[in-house]
């Protein structure tokens, strides 16, 4: 058994050098308030003074200090390089590498100025241990961990957290199943109100772990004991009580020894405590825990290597994920950009072995821009928006020119039809702008495999997003210039002659001939006084279905809005239609009775502006023309926008999806592994070098801790 707190040691070395907090140690933690006598339970225990002293908070830093017992004839602790062969006692830190310190006065202050490098001197506390290593004849084996004292009010300098640091800090180290926690706590003060009792216990709510040690027990009021506390009465701990009997103030700054202190104290207590004696003090205090500390070893020493073994396996993973040094580097270019263009193809046909769960990336998203996004957007647009009644009429007197039109022009529905297919270009464009925008975003996201590799070589990563990124950026203008071709290209002929369209225009007839029959059910009177090009001719009232079709089926939408037109313009045969002012009545006429050529002339207004769009309501026959160009309109761009909603998608995979895939390999191996700058690509992020070093190192800690747990035979831990 005494070998196992010398195991505990090895691996506290084997892991001092790591810096690692992942494996937990068996080791005892001492936790008090303030002025408790934490640094003198140490300094008994050691049997030197070599703790800083001073009023207010002195330790400022985790102290890890192993006591090592090394008698005279120890050859594995002593050496004649270091000097140690005679040497009753001496200390060495891990800072300060093999320095022997055979002063214990150095020792405190080399704790004092490593506090201070680290902690600073405004009185603030510092998680990093200071690791310590005392080896004498006089010790038994330990491993015992220092805290800072509990305190409450900040003072002087202190940061006004303090409480909560120090708090924070203890219970980081107690709340380690594997330690055993010393609780310091004072005889002359309420042990129920102890705070480092109050901590073990937030922690350790069954004792199991935790031995209390009463101090002061010499400063007791005049008339008490501490019979109670010492037998458990007061507060029961599992582990035990033991009392001790510090040197004062005044004992210290008399520079009294240890050793008079031990014997004072084993007077006192022989004297006050007969029947308790040999159950405390700090002798039995010292082999109470060297006994605790190896049973306790012994219950944590399985969980232990298999924690050990589970981390060297981890660790092991982490390292080969860094990857190994580059020997050949042209082929570790040519085998990262071959696996890069792999993965960035995988991800748009959604192949990829570790498929995104949590968002659309990739394919998918491009799938879901053409038929969501873009799909939507056409949807969205209304054929009719941004052209009112007036727009129309006014299209179609100005296709007219200056003669007054007698059928209506065609070039009236194709100027206002190619204004709203126009409207088509913007989203077309923002879909391609979307897909390239996602297929740059696939560059961060296209395999685990290859972050990895991209992280470790920062300078190769900046290239390949250079060159994808360039040969987006070089397919975009080809793209867009598609796709506004495909938009062109519908402008460039209005079929008429399609014959999704050609149905709708059939119709426009029967709308016709819907609006003759309104007209001839209306009295006389009214119809005589309608409006110009309101009154349909009889002539062509009596024009058969079939011959209305004939004329469409034979000229197109063309026959059917000459049709329309001519039925609105002709009336009965020899008299005018109603509202036309007859030749002698009108008032461009030639007048009857010429006017004197001495009297002045005054000049004709005739026209006094040119009439502009305005509000006012239509006539039933403008109504009517209106109604039929938007009506075909509709048609025809319905027509325009599904071919649209088809082609953009075709048009954006062909000429930059499918080409980028294509390329992609080639564009990489030319513009990388074939050019100058080759070597420098696969220059190691200074980064993942350091943890590849930090998981090298802490692998080898796990291997060697591995073989020294593996040292202990069954019968050495009995």
């Amino acid at each position: 058994m005494e070998a196992l707190i010398p195991v505990v040691n090895k691996l506290q070395d084997v892991f001092n050098t790591v810096g690692a907090d992942a494996i937990q140690l068996p080791q005892i933690v001492v936790v008090g308030t303030q002025s408790s006598g934490k640094s003198s339970v140490i300094e008994s225990l050691v049997g030197r003074s070599f703790l800083p002293r001073g009023t207010g908070i002195v330790t400022r830093r985790p102290l890890v200090l192993q006591l090592v017992y090394a008698p005279k004839d120890d050859p594995q602790h002593r050496s004649a390089e270091e000097g140690t062969l005679d040497l009753e006692e001496w200390g060495k830190f891990l800072h300060t590498k093999n320095k022997v310190f055979s002063d214990f006065d150095e020792i405190r202050t080399e704790i004092e100025n490593d506090t201070d490098r680290m902690a600073g001197k405004n009185k603030s506390i510092c998680p990093e241990p200071i690791n310590l290593k005392i080896f004498s004849t006089k010790v038994v084996n330990l491993t015992l961990v220092d805290l800072p004292g509990i305190t409450k009010v900040p003072v002087g300098d202190q940061p006004e957290d303090i409480e909560s640091q120090i708090k924070e800090l203890l219970v980081h180290h107690i709340a380690n199943p594997n330690s055993i926690i010393l609780a310091v706590v004072t005889a002359n003060t309420d042990m129920a109100t102890a705070e480092s009792l109050k901590l073990a216990k937030d922690v350790d709510p069954d004792g199991r772990r935790t031995l209390a040690v009463v101090t002061k027990l010499d400063l007791m009021d005049a008339g008490t004991d501490a019979i109670d506390i010492l037998c458990g009465r007061v507060i029961p701990v599992k582990l035990g009580i033991i009392g001790v009997v510090n040197r004062s103030q005044q004992d210290i700054m008399d520079n009294k020894s240890i050793e008079d202190a031990l014997r004072d104290e084993a007077a006192f207590l022989q004297r006050k405590y007969p029947t308790l004696a040999n159950r405390n003090g700090t002798p039995y205090l010292a082999k109470t825990l060297n006994r605790l500390l190896m049973h306790h070893i012994r219950d944590c020493l399985p969980d232990l290597k298999t924690r050990v073994n589970v981390m060297a396996s981890q660790f092991q993973t982490l390292l080969n994920s860094y990857g190994d040094d580059v020997s050949d580097k042209s082929q570790t270019l040519l085998q990262i950009i071959t696996k890069f263009a792999s993965a960035y193809c995988c991800t748009i046909e959604g192949t990829a072995r570790n498929i995104e769960t949590t968002e659309l990336c990739g394919g998918a998203r491009i799938c879901y821009i053409f038929h969501e996004t873009f799909g939507r957007t056409l949807d969205s647009i209304h054929p009719l928006t941004g052209l009112k009644k007036m727009d129309i009429l006014t299209a179609i007197r100005n296709a007219t020119g200056p003669r007054p039109a007698l059928f209506v022009p065609e070039v009236s529905f194709e100027l206002l039809v190619k204004r709203q297919i126009r409207r088509l270009e913007e989203p077309s464009l923002r879909c391609v702008e979307l897909v390239h925008e996602e297929m740059q975003r696939i560059i961060q996201h296209c395999g685990t495999e290859v972050q990895q590799e991209m992280l470790r070589f920062p300078q190769l990563h900046e290239r390949i997003v250079d060159v994808v990124t360039q040969l987006l950026r070089r397919r975009l203008p080809t793209t867009n210039s598609m796709v506004e071709n495909l938009v062109a290209i519908e402008l460039a002929y209005i079929n008429t002659k399609h014959p999704d369209f050609y149905k709708d225009a059939a119709l426009v007839p029967s709308l016709s001939k819907q609006h003759e029959e309104q007209e001839a059910e209306r009295p006389a009177n009214r119809r005589t006084a309608a409006p110009q090009g309101t009154m349909v001719g009889a002539q062509e009232a009596e024009v058969p279905k079939n011959q209305n079709m004939a004329r469409l089926n034979g000229d197109g939408v063309s026959s059917v809005l000459q049709h329309q037109w001519l039925s609105n313009i002709m009336g009965p045969p020899g008299r005018p239609e109603s509202g036309q002012p007859s030749a002698e009545n009108s008032p461009l006429s030639t007048p009857t009775h010429l006017p004197s050529t001495h009297s002045p002339q005054k000049p004709v207004n005739l026209l006094p502006e040119v009439p502009t769009q305005q509000s006012r309501k239509l006539s039933e026959r403008e109504q009517r023309d209106c109604d039929v160009i938007e009506r075909l309109i509709k048609s025809y761009f319905y027509i325009v926008r599904k071919s649209i909603q088809d082609s953009v998608p075709k048009a954006v995979m062909h000429f930059l999806v499918n080409y980028v895939k294509d390329n992609l390999q080639s564009e990489l191996v030319v513009h990388l592994y074939k050019s100058d700058h080759a070597e420098q690509l696969l220059n190691e992020s200074e980064h993942i070098a350091r943890q590849r070093k930090e998981a090298a190192d802490m692998l080898k800690a796990l291997q060697k801790a591995n073989l020294i747990i593996s040292e202990i035979r069954e019968t050495h831990m009995w």
